[in-house]
């Protein structure tokens, strides 16, 4: 149908909002061809949009909308999460009843109607360019909609400033000055500005330094990652990358170009990939791809390679995250569902396998693999063990620890990566909004003797990564055998008749709460920095696990605590990333939450008043549990309730803060060396986590 037929649209509201605010925006159309009774108007919204849902009903909360019009009709509003072609889900749909629209008739859209006592409509959490109101129309009835463009859009800015990040280099030499940054962030994770750039003189002696900078305008301060200073650069360097997320050409937000100036400049990473869901990729944003990927990598500064997400449906092998060392790579899709008329110049791998043959055949450009879960999850039964590299336990979509248990029990040679597959354009920085996703999105710790495509593609082929939940702790790790050998995380060490010992350093962001030694089905051994002797009146308090492995993973955890016979005098919330959702105490006695697990876990430590006395009762969505506090000891007490380890654990902290380093010399016996696997689990009491790539072990008697 002819553009001029649809009519036009008009919004009218401040052209920038502030991310998270609550708003009121007027769209107003215009009819150009009649629009006949059960008719409709769409407005569609991108997927990633984490904005409140539109409600009709009640006229004094958040979200409220109202509809009019000056035609002699109806209208009924209805919303729909997945109403239009992805990546437009989110849809409003208004069906035209009890007459028609003609000619020049108006229907006025307000979001957010604050006239009987609504705060307005609150917008998404995350900052975007363009955030587009799609708007479509179906004028004859056929429930056949015609777009009409331009669709009117708004810009999404950054709050006020609310917490500093200080960013400094993982590694630096004694007496050598430095560059670090000090990042001011609103409510919300959005970077209020490009980080400040300071110079350091340098340390001048050896150990392990932190930074604290306060922000003069704000007056916030941060304390930065922890820094190695060394005598002389180590062979192999510390370098964060954040592989996997997406862009507004796919499912994302922003540009592929704002994706990786973000990556690089606000999230300060050293590499990065974008990874755009395969069968929305066209021709033309393939050549983009690989375009942007030149453009941006640079040797010594930021590294990134020509990728994209093989997104085949789980019985097909799931999700992969595939990446060339070269432009010389071609995609190969899982379907060519959403591309214009099926085009394209190439094939289709319509299975796992599918994929791997044919990226065997592209030798000259050097493909690899991580296998990934997101809303598809992979099925590591397919497998290719010289292409895929890595499973990945950690994302923006959850924690899974699972997938490494598939790999570890199959006997699959991979590494332990940690990514955000952000779709907020936050790569590296990946705080997970108002919905949808349930954690702040991971990193992968790269170590490679040089920042630059073919070193690091080196480290990763050779398994010399490891992930962490998104903070910059630093795991440094060997195995020393017997007779002398030497091997580092992803390394396969051949024992014979020797022994080994796991030695090195963990240098974590916050105290550390335990290592454990794993072999993918189990915890061979737990190491804490303390005993029980040390216990006191904190007690630690964590809900997690999934549902399932799928989409519908997420678990509501919504409910409280309360203590009898004591008082709460502190209570430290962990994972709760949502700020309009605290963990809430109204008094000595009680706590509340609104919180939810997608396969990690979230919690709170509790300061009591007296470390014995009384008992608590915590009550959520998912059952009831009381025990007595004097009960709650050194191991977990667990509940459990179903579904993929969904549980709540209780266990007491001492009182004096845990340290932040740790140093290894675990001798590692033969049971546990004939079992082939050891990676390292490390967790801190501020919920944090960080996995190596695990050591592998042949030629045990």
């Amino acid at each position: 149908m002819q553009q001029t037929y649809l009519g036009h649209v008009q919004l009218e509201s401040h052209p920038q909002i502030v991310a998270g605010a609550f708003c009121t925006a007027k769209l107003i159309y215009t009819t150009g061809h009649p629009i006949d009774d059960s008719g409709y108007i769409k407005i569609a919204f991108r997927y990633a949009g984490d904005f409140g849902t539109p409600q009709f009903d009640q006229p004094q909360k958040a979200n409220y909308c109202t509809v009019t019009t000056t035609g002699d009709c109806r209208i009924d509003p209805r919303w729909d999460p997945k109403g239009h072609t992805r990546p437009w889900g989110k849809s409003l749909f208004l069906k035209i009843t009890g007459g028609y629209l003609d000619r020049n008739d108006t229907v006025t859209i307000t979001f957010g109607n604050t006239t009987q006592g609504s705060p307005g409509w609150q917008m998404q959490t995350f900052c975007e360019d363009t955030f587009e109101l799609k708007t479509l129309v179906d004028p004859v009835a056929t429930y056949q909609f015609n777009e009409l463009t331009p669709s009117p859009t708004l810009q999404i800015v950054p709050g006020e400033p609310a917490h500093a990040v200080c960013i400094t280099p993982s590694q630096v030499q004694v007496n050598k000055p430095f560059v670090y940054h000090l990042k001011l962030e609103d409510q919300w994770g959005n970077p209020t500005g490009l980080p400040t750039r300071l110079e350091h003189e340098g340390f001048a002696q050896n150990g392990v330094q932190r930074i604290t900078q306060t922000d003069t305008a704000s007056g916030l301060t941060a304390t930065s990652n922890p820094i190695e200073v060394v005598a002389q650069r180590t062979a192999l360097q510390p370098y964060w990358a954040d592989f996997h997320g997406q862009s507004e050409e796919t499912i994302g937000t922003n540009t592929i170009d704002d994706y990786f100036t973000f990556a690089r400049d606000m999230a300060l990473l050293d590499i990065a990939g974008h990874q755009g869901n395969d069968f929305q990729i066209t021709d033309a944003f393939w050549d983009k791809i690989k375009q942007a990927t030149a453009q941006f990598n640079e040797s010594d500064r930021f590294v990134t390679y020509p990728s994209f997400e093989w997104s085949g449906n789980t019985p097909l092998g799931g999700d992969r995250n595939v990446y060339f060392l070269n432009d010389k790579g071609n995609i190969t899709r899982s379907s060519n569902a959403l591309l214009p008329n099926e085009e394209t110049k190439y094939p289709v791998s319509a299975t796992a396998d599918e994929l791997f043959a044919n990226l065997r055949t592209q030798t000259q450009a050097k493909p690899f693999c991580f296998a990934h879960v997101g809303g598809r999850y992979a099925d590591v039964k397919m497998h290719d063990e010289q292409l895929e590299l890595a499973v990945e336990a950690h994302s923006a979509w959850g924690t899974f620890e699972w997938i490494i248990s598939d790999a570890m029990k199959r006997g699959y040679r991979v590494g332990i990566c940690a990514n955000s597959d952000g779709h907020k354009g936050r790569p590296g920085a990946s705080y997970p909004g108002a919905n949808r996703f349930g954690s702040y999105g991971g990193l992968t710790c790269v170590l490679a003797d040089r920042l630059d495509q073919q070193s690091i593609y080196n480290a990763l082929q050779a398994r010399h990564f490891y992930g962490t939940t998104g903070n910059r702790s630093l795991l440094n790790l060997r195995v020393t055998t017997s007779t002398g050998k030497q091997a580092m995380m992803g390394d396969v060490i051949n024992l014979g008749q020797a022994t080994a010992t796991l030695q090195g350093q963990v240098i974590a962001t916050a105290p550390i709460e335990s290592i454990d030694l794993c072999d993918g089905k189990q915890v061979l051994k737990k190491i804490r920095p303390y005993s029980q002797a040390n216990l006191g009146s904190k007690i630690k308090i964590l809900w997690s696990g999934a549902e399932v492995r799928g989409r519908a993973r997420r678990v509501d955890w919504t409910g409280g605590l309360s203590i009898q016979n004591n008082r709460i005098l502190n209570a430290e919330p962990i994972n709760f990333h949502h700020p309009s959702l605290p963990l809430r105490q109204p008094d000595a006695q009680n706590l509340q939450w609104d919180s939810i697990t997608t396969g990690g876990h979230a919690g709170c430590v509790l300061q009591l008043e007296d470390a014995q006395t009384g008992h608590i009762t915590i009550q959520t969505t998912q059952g009831t549990l009381t025990l007595d506090v004097s009960s709650i000891g050194f191991e977990p007490t667990v509940q459990t309730y179903g579904g993929l380890e969904k549980q709540i654990s209780l266990y007491r902290l001492p009182n004096e803060p845990n340290p932040q380093e740790m140093t290894l010399d675990e001798p590692l016996s033969a049971e546990i060396c004939q079992g082939g696997i050891i990676y390292l689990r490390m967790t801190q009491v501020d919920g944090h986590i960080a996995w190596s790539s695990p050591f592998y072990f042949e030629g045990t008697q």
